[in-house]
């Protein structure tokens, strides 16, 4: 089935069938060579540890469940937690070119934090989606409909006229089912929730007029695996399948970076790089119009590092609409890239501080990444450390299928059939 990643060898193949399952085990055969990061750790293996964080109710349960956090730990003093809540990375701290450790993900500290101010429903305002796993279906889907089999399917309207990350109570509001995984050269939890048929629709009290909304159709199991490893590679690997009817999938992380320091500011100095040609305008209500376009001569140029503060305030009726960068870019199917058992994963984006000399590479297997600038954070947020998190504190890269592709069918269909698959891997690429 090939290598798991690129010549660095980072995750091993024990790792990836841990991740995907026994029935994968005998396939996938002897481990790849260690990384360099791995031999400087002098084989040293990467742990992960749980903590009680409370219970949260949950809608798919109807009462109370308990929340845990899983600590994973590499060689190398990188730590990422992860909430079964949510499947929320509620930090991941890194050191800088000196050593010196910094959680670079924006958070919250506690377990209601996260219940009242993450992503919660009417009549509250919309929230930051902190460190979420997102779906049904992350971005947005116009007026909260959407064509399938000749079906019309109604869901929740809670971005003015758009259904955005699954509506009401998406997946980053339940608590999922959760389980250490101790791998070798890597330390991990893998994540499981089973969304009903019509999820979105009753149970989530939408109505249009006096009928309730349709939901999503089908039942859908998602397992997310995260896996950490002495190179600073954290690996997610989302599995789905639907039974019952044809449905609509679209998974994604929603980590906010700072590679700063969480606590550190803005991040408009910050370099970026996003490896594509084109990207998807949008109108007004921050839907794309249908049309792949060049990046080139745009402030939506980031083929070469640039700062992200340099163009944000360009008069471009794009950064305007949208008080800053929140946009889809059409990944490259060109430049670096890692193989996986299911394909290749493409470097979609790369991020430096000039400051700490952090680095971070997002790799993807995913036709898309929406970066967000954190254009709605106006300093009622108190993060993790206390902080008060103002607009542009720190940014996203969702590696995507495209906004609204349901309603359009010139995008990459988003359908999950029954007896289909779907697989995906993204990776974050912590680098001192």
């Amino acid at each position: 089935m090939g290598k798991l990643l690129s010549s660095r060898g980072s995750i091993t193949r024990a790792v990836l069938a841990c991740l995907l399952g026994a029935a994968l085990v005998g396939a996938l055969g002897m481990r790849l060579a260690p990384s360099t990061a791995q031999a400087k750790a002098g084989g040293c293996q990467p742990k992960v540890t749980r903590q009680p964080f409370g219970s949260a109710f949950d809608l798919f349960a109807g009462h109370n469940l308990p929340v845990f956090r899983y600590t994973l730990t590499n060689c190398n003093h990188i730590t990422a937690e992860i909430l079964n809540y949510g499947g929320v990375t509620q930090s991941v701290t890194v050191p800088d070119k000196h050593g010196k450790l910094a959680d670079v993900l924006l958070g919250f500290k506690t377990l209601s934090d996260y219940v009242a101010q993450a992503s919660p429903p009417p009549p509250a305002p919309g929230g930051p989606y902190f460190g979420e796993i997102i779906g049904r279906y992350a971005n947005r889907i116009a007026n909260g409909s959407f064509k399938l089999n000749g079906n019309t399917y109604t869901i929740p309207v809670n971005n003015g006229p758009n259904s955005l990350h699954g509506g009401f109570v998406g997946f980053g509001s339940h608590v999922w089912a959760s389980r250490p995984l101790t791998l070798k050269g890597a330390a991990g939890v893998q994540l499981t929730l089973v969304s009903p048929n019509g999820d979105g629709g009753e149970n989530q009290g939408c109505v249009i007029g006096t009928t309730s909304c349709t939901g999503y159709p089908g039942k859908l199991t998602l397992t997310v695996t995260y896996a950490l490893d002495n190179a600073g590679d954290l690996f997610m690997h989302y599995h789905a399948f639907v039974t019952g009817k044809p449905t609509v999938v679209n998974f994604t992380n929603h980590a906010y970076f700072n590679l700063a320091g969480e606590a550190s500011g803005d991040i408009l100095g910050e370099q970026v790089m996003i490896n594509a040609d084109k990207y998807t305008p949008t109108d007004a209500n921050l839907i794309p119009t249908g049309v792949e376009a060049p990046v080139a001569g745009t402030p939506f140029d980031f083929r070469t590092f640039h700062a992200i503060g340099e163009r944000i305030n360009a008069n471009d009726p794009q950064l305007i609409q949208a008080h800053g960068y929140d946009h889809n870019w059409v990944l490259n199917s060109t430049g670096p890239s890692m193989s996986t058992p299911f394909g290749k994963v493409r470097l979609a984006a790369d991020a430096r501080d000039p400051g700490s000399g952090r680095e971070l590479k997002v790799w993807t297997d995913q036709p898309g990444v929406q970066f967000y600038t954190g254009n709605f954070l106006d300093g009622h947020l108190v993060g993790i450390s206390g902080h008060l998190y103002r607009q542009s504190d720190g940014y996203t890269f969702e590696t995507q299928h495209f906004p609204n592709s349901p309603n359009q069918p010139n995008f990459p269909s988003t359908v999950l059939k029954p007896g289909q698959e779907f697989n995906s891997t993204s990776i974050y690429q912590f680098l001192p």
